[in-house]
């Protein structure tokens, strides 16, 4: 009996004592896991930040060239403001935002290319681009060439009309060289080079300032100065990134100079260019309207102010989830091409957490100082009261358009710009502005029915690309980056071998 019992307890204590070091052994490896996870994150967090900071204030430096531009025009009188304005407003709608959908593409091609480590590739589809704006910057200045003419046909004032038409030709200039920026932007931002960008654009910026002065006022050109001054501040930020590109040891994997291979399959990259610059004016398009309809309303003079004021501050704003949405869009995108598909979903978990904390505490400040904001553009009591009002709806926008920014760039370092256009298509042009109509006309909310229709549209939008993004398959986005590299390294590779055979 005493012999069944020993060997009862020797058996117990050898089942038991595994059990014990198992759990022990689990219970490290769960610790060990959860410390490592957290590094990841932190490490993550820490890369999307030294990416997001320099180009948040990129984003806002090239904003601010027409905005200052626009600020000079001011000091001239009422007229050349409104006519400045209205050009400016037009020239984004029909050109500017074109050339910064079709740049967009890059972030798929380079950022996916350059994870997979084929730096050469970048520079071909860099000069692709180039080539591809160079085409499409041609039938926009052929409009812009007859903004008069468009605008009298939908019954603007002649005399703005007019200006507006100056202003919109001296534009023309500049439509080359910020979609040659966009271009080098992309190609830059994508290998994580993003100090040459801050210091290009923020010396463009301060030549900017001086050139308005001195063509404005000093050779008295007015208007046709300040839209000059625009071209040449553009001009002179792509001349320093191109020779920074060129002698840089930072890209001498990435730029091999100019080839035939940049010109062949053009079609390749445009299957990619044009949802990407579908998906950007989509977006873009539905506020200008939002300008138009507020004219339309009982009040146009206190609606049309409110209405511009809340614009121009949310674009202000909005160039913080921008350069997020920059950030993440490389982070994913340098993750696929390296076959890294939980890299390429933490970054996008990391980042929504980012965009939440920033939406939340921007919007608190934003509603904290709405008595004293509207004081920065007007003395109009009517008017600062009024913008006193709107700023909770304006707030709970900027909080929506932050959180489709950064799921567009997750959308963009994907490759699913098709999808971001079907997205935006039906987010705002069938629903979003629809709703502003209703509530804004039939059910007489003013200028608050415009934005909380425009709101229903933002958050639609995210709310569909969230869905997107969680039900993700991040291996096979992998296996589709891999192809997408594949084919793209293998034709440029075939055209250097046809060349030297020649």
């Amino acid at each position: 009996m005493d012999q069944e019992n020993s060997k009862f307890s020797l058996l117990s204590s050898l089942i038991t004592e595994p059990e014990e070091g198992f759990a022990d052994d689990a219970g490290l490896m769960c610790k060990i896991n959860h410390n490592s996870g957290k590094a990841e994150r932190i490490a993550e967090f820490k890369k999307q930040i030294r990416l997001a900071g320099p180009l948040v204030v990129v984003s806002f430096l090239q904003y601010s060239l027409q905005m200052i531009s626009v600020m000079f025009v001011g000091h001239l009188g009422e007229l050349p403001l409104a006519s400045s304005s209205t050009a400016t407003s037009f020239a984004g709608v029909t050109g500017f935002s074109v050339m910064l959908g079709l740049g967009g593409a890059l972030e798929t091609f380079c950022g996916q290319a350059y994870g997979a480590r084929e730096y050469h590739v970048l520079g071909v589809h860099t000069q692709r681009a180039m080539l591809i704006v160079t085409l499409f910057s041609i039938p926009v200045c052929l409009l812009w060439v007859y903004t008069e003419q468009i605008f009298l046909v939908f019954k603007q004032d002649p005399q703005i009309a007019m200006h507006a038409g100056t202003y919109a030709v001296c534009l023309i200039p500049s439509i080359l060289p910020y979609g040659f920026l966009q271009c080098q932007a992309r190609f830059l931002q994508t290998q994580n080079i993003v100090l040459p960008l801050l210091l290009s654009t923020g010396v463009a910026s301060l030549l900017h300032v001086l050139l308005c002065w001195t063509l404005v006022f000093t050779f008295g050109l007015g208007i046709k100065g300040a839209a000059l001054s625009v071209a040449i501040s553009y001009w002179t930020n792509v001349l320093i990134l191109a020779l920074y590109i060129k002698f840089s040891s930072a890209c001498q994997k990435s730029w091999k100079g100019f080839s035939r291979e940049g010109t062949r399959n053009l079609i390749g990259f445009l299957k990619l260019g044009i949802p990407s610059a579908l998906m950007v004016c989509l977006e873009f398009w539905p506020y200008e309207f939002l300008v138009l309809m507020s004219g339309l309303l009982q009040n146009p003079t206190l609606e049309t102010s409110m209405m511009s004021i809340s614009l121009d501050t949310s674009s202000v704003i909005f160039k913080i989830p921008i350069g997020l949405g920059s950030a993440v869009s490389t982070r994913v995108a340098n993750e696929l091409g390296a076959g890294r598909p939980r890299a390429a979903h933490l970054a996008v978990q990391v980042v929504l957490f980012l965009a939440v904390t920033q939406g939340l505490l921007l919007s608190l400040i934003f509603v904290a100082v709405r008595e004293f904001w509207g004081f920065l553009y007007t003395n109009e009591a009517e008017v600062i009261c009024y913008l006193a009002s709107v700023t909770p709806i304006l707030a709970i926008s900027n909080f929506m358009d932050g959180m489709q920014a950064v799921l567009s760039g997750a959308a963009r370092g994907c490759g699913w710009q098709s999808i971001g256009t079907v997205v935006n298509l039906g987010a705002y042009y069938l629903v979003g502005l629809p709703c502003s109509v209703f509530l804004t006309f039939v059910l007489n909310l003013g200028g608050k029915g415009l934005w909380i229709g425009i709101i229903s549209g933002s958050t639609l939008q995210a709310l569909l690309l969230l869905i997107v993004t969680l039900r993700t398959n991040w291996e096979e986005e992998v296996k589709k980056a891999r192809r997408r590299v594949f084919a793209s390294s293998f034709q440029a590779d075939t055209a250097t071998d046809a060349s030297r055979n020649c």
